[in-house]
C-alpha cells in the first residue's frame, strides 16, 4: 500500500502488538533446530514488540511514502499481543534473531519496490 501511495490500513486503534522476524533469521533458527538433538517445541521469532500503529508509521517513513493511515474495525478474534518467548531457542540452540525491524523492512521494501 505504501509503495503504491495508497492509505495504509490499521485495524482497531493500532495498539495491538506484533513481533516481526526477518526470513534469514527464521531460516537460521529452523536450521539450528533441525541439526540439534532437541525434539520438543522451540519458539522461534523476534521478541521485539511494536504496536501496529507504530509499525505502519515506520513503513511510511522507511518507504518515503505520503500514504495516510486509515483505521478499520478490529476483527473479533484479533489477539492484543503476539510476542514469542525465545528463551529455549537461546539456551538450547544458541539462536537469537540478528536482523532488526528497520533493516528487515528496508530489505523487504526493496524487494517489493523492484516488482511494482
Amino acid at each position: 500500500q505504501a509503495l503504491r501511495g495508497e492509505p495504509l490500513t490499521v485495524f482497531g486503534d493500532g495498539s495491538q502488538t506484533r513481533s516481526f522476524c526477518y526470513v534469514s533469521d527464521m531460516v537460521a533458527g529452523l536450521l539450528a533446530l533441525l541439526f540439534s538433538k532437541e525434539r520438543g517445541p522451540v519458539n522461534l521469532g523476534n521478541p521485539h514488540e511494536i504496536s501496529l500503529l507504530d509499525f505502519a508509521k515506520t513503513i511510511v517513513r522507511v518507504t518515503g511514502s505520503q500514504s495516510k493511515i486509515i483505521f478499520k474495525s478490529l476483527p473479533k478474534d484479533d489477539p492484543k499481543q503476539r510476542r514469542p518467548d525465545i528463551t529455549k531457542a537461546k539456551e538450547i540452540l544458541g539462536w537469537a534473531p540478528r536482523v532488526d525491524l528497520e533493516e528487515g523492512l528496508k530489505e523487504t521494501i526493496g524487494y517489493f519496490a523492484q516488482r511494482l
